[in-house]
């Protein structure tokens, strides 16, 4: 199987190397924290915010580092082998059609995230004020949280796109969802400046989990409640989305009728 997974993401990789200049492209299309850092910042200097303007900026920063480790679109790969009927010689494979996603996003991450180091660098030349040194300890477990984000957030995806099966239009659904990631995961504004009632029922979905929890570890900030329950949470959602997964991947496969079937 390692071999498989190997052969799958060399092959990934070397294709993402000959696009490199769309993989740039991608890095800076994902600039909207880097944007929503100076509107908070100056907010911050006018007004009573939980963290100061210094803060958010490395709040921000953090946020656009979490988005480029974390970025997923396999419902509209999936959707488009099931349409023009691609799934069908994927099945025919020895490796289950899931991880040759999963190693295509691994293979877009190790081509994209040179990049995504050179914006940061050219950002804090432009505005040091966002410098800061992070601790060991917090990078080390931002960058495991992103890790477990990236797997629940294409796992989450991946879900959602079992539903090509019934419909041609499943990445709809994801539409949809990626409104309540918008605003409840962190990307707009960190948990720590929701009210209090809105901040609760968050928490008790997996999109803080996904951007606020990584990005506030990496910048040294405190998160809401403690970090192993962060973990925790991460792992019981995975384990929710593997169960309907499984489930709606037997299903489907019974009712695939596609192209070349």
């Amino acid at each position: 199987m390692l071999r498989k997974l190997r052969a799958l993401l060399t092959v990934w990789y070397a294709y993402f190397l000959e696009y490199r200049a769309e993989v740039l492209l991608w890095s800076l299309s994902a600039m909207l924290p880097l944007i929503l850092m100076g509107v908070w910042t100056q907010a911050a200097e006018g007004g009573r915010f939980a963290l100061s303007a210094q803060e958010f900026a490395r709040y921000f920063l953090c946020v656009f580092l979490v988005r480029q480790l974390t970025i997923v679109w396999v419902i509209w790969e999936f959707q488009d082998d099931v349409v023009q009927g691609r799934l069908s010689f994927k099945l025919l494979k020895p490796i289950d059609p899931g991880w040759d996603h999963l190693m295509q996003h691994v293979a877009e991450r190790l081509t994209r995230l040179p990049f995504g180091l050179i914006i940061v660098a050219v950002f804090l030349v432009v505005y040091p004020q966002a410098r800061f040194v992070p601790e060991v300890e917090g990078a080390v477990l931002g960058l495991l949280a992103s890790v477990a984000a990236f797997l629940l957030r294409f796992l989450m995806q991946y879900t959602f796109a079992m539903l090509c099966f019934w419909t041609e239009r499943g990445a709809a659904v994801e539409e949809l969802w990626f409104m309540a990631y918008l605003f409840l995961s962190g990307l707009i504004a960190p948990l720590s400046v929701f009210p209090e009632a809105v901040r609760s029922i968050a928490l008790l979905t997996p999109f803080p989990y996904l951007v606020y929890f990584p990005a506030a570890l990496f910048a040294g900030l405190p998160v809401t409640g403690s970090v192993a329950q962060g973990f925790l949470v991460l792992g019981v959602w995975f384990a929710v989305f593997w169960i309907i997964n499984r489930w709606l991947w037997r299903k489907g496969l019974r009712q695939f009728s596609g192209m070349g079937a």
